[in-house]
């Protein structure tokens, strides 16, 4: 005989299935962890400082261009931006990278 009657035997998989599938889930779980919920937050972080944008910050576009908002057009997504005196530009909302510095409410 070539093969033992050990090996020859048929397994039952009725108990081999949750087992077979419970590492998948433990990687989908660790993945979320480390790289999906810190992207997720990272946008909702890069939302809200667009969405505070104001006239005067002084900001850092994706290109590295660093200016002061001017001007704030919410219906066209659309900021102009002051790189130099009497120089601006028009900048799409998004690509502004960071703040760097926030002017503070004006008070009454």
């Amino acid at each position: 005989m070539l093969i033992s009657p050990a090996l020859a035997q048929a397994t039952s998989g009725a108990g081999l299935g949750l087992q077979n599938l419970l590492p998948l889930i433990l990687i989908f779980v660790i993945m979320y962890f480390l790289l999906i919920r810190p992207q997720q937050k990272k946008v909702k972080q890069h939302r809200q400082m667009v969405e505070e944008l104001k006239r005067g910050d002084t900001v850092v576009t994706q290109g590295g261009i660093i200016g002061r908002i001017v001007k704030v057009k919410d219906e066209e997504n659309q900021l102009d931006v002051e790189i130099a005196p009497d120089t601006t530009i028009k900048v799409v909302k998004n690509t502004i990278s960071q703040v760097v510095n926030k002017t503070d409410k004006a008070s009454d």
